[in-house]
């Protein structure tokens, strides 16, 4: 099974006035379950989703709280229950953005675990019996075995921690969009999701636009593969791209009504828009039905992946040499700090990963 590990070192919020200054604190994980792992973290993406939720965008559910969910690391434990077929101790292995759910409900039973309205994410829930659920800026992650996913050999650790979250989710919308080859595919925003979007749509044999704001980014686009790109502040936006996408997966954060229904205008008829962003608690969105139903529109949301989604995804991205476009920083309490700045800023291309865990943590989970 493991050695035992009864206290896990992690840096995160204290609290969230001062989110920005995150420090490093210890805690005691929930006893091993028949079904669980333990990790030794190697390396961590830092999602959009980390910052929204140390400074309480989302709410404010508890402190301390350390946040990461694009988890890469070795299995140093493992409960009684886990398929040893599948796992053992010192695999490379990831995890994502959920780390539990019920495994009853009809969702969970139908391979919609990431809907399931008992699911944990990996950081910031309150699960059902009232554990506190923490991230990946630590040296160890306790996790339900059926969130752990091995890794092709082909992906490199620090370029395989950003698919487990920014990767599948942009993934997602991909496949319940039907994407194949000859799909016409728009990607609106093109940062630490639509990036990857981009590739997997390319993967999948669509024909690939990407849509941003303006024109900076219209190298960037082509390097990762898009087809053609359009610049909504084009004075040709969007009367000039009726009727020429099948899909549309929407990972820009601008949610104003008249922008993203000149986004949707340029769909086929029975076209899927697809969000996978969220907008801050309170906000919403209104779209005239009007509208929708006059392009025959339909509008839809998409959240992480199911396990299977997430082996696919995995598998397509080795097959294909998918990586994205990462820096990388040594995990500290500083770097952290320096990292969440740059990204509130979008001082980013296009994902932060933080390595040197060993260097960092050590053994002293074990040893304190």
């Amino acid at each position: 099974m493991g050695e035992e590990i009864t206290e896990f070192h992690a840096i995160g919020v204290q609290d969230f006035e001062h989110w920005i200054e995150p420090k490093l604190f210890t805690y005691k994980p929930r006893p091993l379950r028949p079904y669980d792992i333990d990790i030794q973290v190697e390396a961590c993406g830092i999602c959009g989703s980390d910052t929204h939720t140390a400074k309480g965008d989302w709410g404010q559910p508890f402190t301390p709280m350390a946040v990461g969910h694009e988890i890469v690391g070795y299995i140093v434990r493992i409960g009684p229950e886990v398929d040893r077929k599948t796992f053992s101790i010192g695999q490379r292995v990831g995890v994502g953005a959920q780390c539990d759910s019920c495994g009853e409900c009809w969702r969970c039973k139908h391979h919609f675990e990431n809907n399931c309205p008992s699911g944990s994410g990996t950081y910031g829930s309150t699960a059902p019996d009232g554990y506190h659920t923490q991230g990946g800026y630590a040296d160890y992650v306790r996790v339900n075995s059926k969130f752990v996913f091995n890794i092709p050999e082909a992906l490199e650790t620090k370029y395989a921690a950003p698919l487990f979250c920014a990767g599948v989710t942009g993934f997602r919308p991909l496949l319940i969009g039907g994407v194949k080859k000859g799909s016409k595919v728009a990607v609106s925003g093109i940062g630490g999701v639509g990036h990857l979007t981009i590739q997997f749509a390319k993967a999948l044999g669509a024909e690939v636009t990407a849509v941003s704001r303006n024109d900076k980014k219209r190298d960037i686009a082509k390097k990762l593969g898009a087809d053609h790109y359009i610049a909504t502040s084009s004075p040709d936006f969007p009367s000039k791209y009726k009727n020429s996408f099948d899909v549309i997966v929407n990972t820009a954060s601008m949610f104003s009504e008249g922008h993203i229904q000149d986004v949707m205008s340029m769909m086929r008829p029975d076209g899927k828009f697809l969000f996978i962003t969220m907008p801050k608690v309170g906000d919403k969105l209104v779209i005239d039905p009007f509208f929708l139903c006059s392009g025959n529109y339909q509008i839809g949301g998409s959240a992480i992946g199911s396990p299977d989604e997430i082996r696919k995804m995995l598998d397509i991205a080795a097959k294909h040499n998918i990586k994205p476009w990462i820096e990388t920083y040594d995990i500290n309490e500083a770097n952290v700090s320096t990292a969440w700045k740059r990204l509130e800023k979008g001082d980013v291309r296009f994902r932060f990963v933080l390595t040197g865990y060993k260097k960092f943590f050590g053994k002293r989970a074990i040893e304190d």
